[in-house]
Formats: structure tokens, sequence, C-alpha cells
């Protein structure tokens, strides 16, 4: 079986995106979070090999949904999706025990590389 990616966007087409490139590459999508709330939710519920998480998203960011996911689950594997220029919240992040971060627009490759590196 496929290790089991949990992806949260709140655009839907980068979930599209990410679920895409993943799937070709034989990991399983174990579920979609438009906001960080929904994404600790469905964390809990469905217990994923790894967290996709964007960091500006409504109602819940990505950085306060990893402290979140990280404080439920010490073990957590979370790579950070960012924009250009949100330097400030990558660096907080990965201090908040995110594992990686791929920046957008996505690179297939980078996304592939960040995933193996976390999960294999």
């Amino acid at each position: 079986m496929g290790k089991r990616v949990l992806i949260c966007d709140d655009a839907a087409f980068m979930r599209m995106m990410i679920k895409d490139i993943l799937t070709k590459n034989g990991y399983e999508i174990a579920g979609e979070a438009e906001n960080g709330a929904i994404a600790v939710e469905k964390y809990s519920e469905l217990q994923p090999d790894l967290v996709l998480m964007d960091i500006t998203m409504p109602e819940m960011d990505g950085i306060q949904a990893l402290k979140k996911i990280r404080a439920n689950d010490g073990n957590a594997n979370v790579i950070m999706c960012s924009a250009m220029g949100q330097q400030a919240m990558v660096i907080e992040a990965i201090q908040s025990g995110a594992k990686d971060f791929i920046v957008k627009p996505f690179q297939p490759d980078r996304v592939l590389e960040a995933v193996r590196k976390v999960i294999g």
C-alpha cells in the first residue's frame, strides 16, 4: 500500500495539482482539507503518513494547524507549502516542527523530493 497523504490548501486547483503529482507516483491521498481547522480534524481522523500544508489559509492558517497537529502527535510529518516571499513564516514553520517546505508554483520534482525525503 502506498503512503497516505493529507493535502491541505484553500485553493482547490492546488489540491488537484498536488494530488495529481502524488497519485501518479504511487502515493495514496488520505483526504483533503481547505483550511487549518479541517486539517487538524482530518489528521486525527485519518492518521495520514504525511500532511502537505499550505501556510496561508482562512479560518486557521497552516502554522497554527501545524502546531495543533504536532501537539496531538509529536511524530506527525508535515511539509509546508508557501508562496514566494514568506521566508519568516517558513522559518516559524520549521521551528514549529515542519519537516520541509515547498514553494509555489510547484515543481513536481521538488514536491516528490520533499515527500520522499520525509516518508520515503
